[in-house]
């Protein structure tokens, strides 16, 4: 099932360039609202400085004010926008100031996603066995056309879909975890 992309301005690309606002925003999507002070528990940074990223992802639309939450008014509850953001990479391509916000997100991307893999590499050793032993990571060198490529990518983001459903139905089950699931495919430069 495509997704209608939902990220149009180079600007609001360069919002997300940014490592500290790229972990707020899957933080927000990942646990729901949040407050900066909630949110520095998870991220290595002062609440005021995290206040600061989440009104720039505000500003580009990526978060908003979640009311209704906590009984403190002062407290500022965010939420994200979209449970995933979405572009289309050829209208980047087109333009050379959207291609670089591109280039600059996809590096924020690529750095967040290593550091993901070594969190993951540094505490398996804590990790009961059967955790570590149900992970994977695979790669494979594919010679495809570019229409087999997006085939490729819509099956991947069925089986996704699939479970994404099976991910909600885990609400609340005890033995049920957070896992990080990537997948990438691109033509090898």
């Amino acid at each position: 099932m495509a997704t209608e992309p939902n990220l149009h301005r180079a600007s609001h690309m360069r919002a997300l360039a940014h490592p500290t606002r790229l972990r707020l925003l899957a933080l927000l999507r990942e646990h729901g609202p949040q407050t900066a002070a909630h949110l520095a528990e998870f991220v290595d940074e002062a609440p005021g400085s995290l206040s600061y990223h989440l009104r720039t992802l505000a500003a580009a639309g990526f978060v908003e004010e979640a009311e209704g939450h906590g009984t403190d008014r002062r407290q500022r509850w965010w939420r994200a926008t979209h449970e995933t953001t979405v572009w289309d990479t050829a209208e980047f391509a087109r333009d050379p100031e959207r291609l670089a916000a591109q280039r600059d997100m996809f590096r924020s991307l690529g750095q967040a996603y290593a550091s993901r893999l070594t969190d993951y590499i540094d505490s398996a050793a804590d990790l009961a066995p059967e955790w570590v032993e149900a992970g994977f990571t695979t790669d494979r060198a594919l010679r495809l056309t570019p229409a087999q490529l997006a085939a490729l990518g819509g099956e991947i983001e069925a089986l996704q879909e699939r479970w994404l459903a099976e991910s909600a139905r885990n609400a609340g089950n005890g033995s049920a975890a957070t896992v990080f699931f990537l997948a990438q495919g691109y033509k090898q430069p």
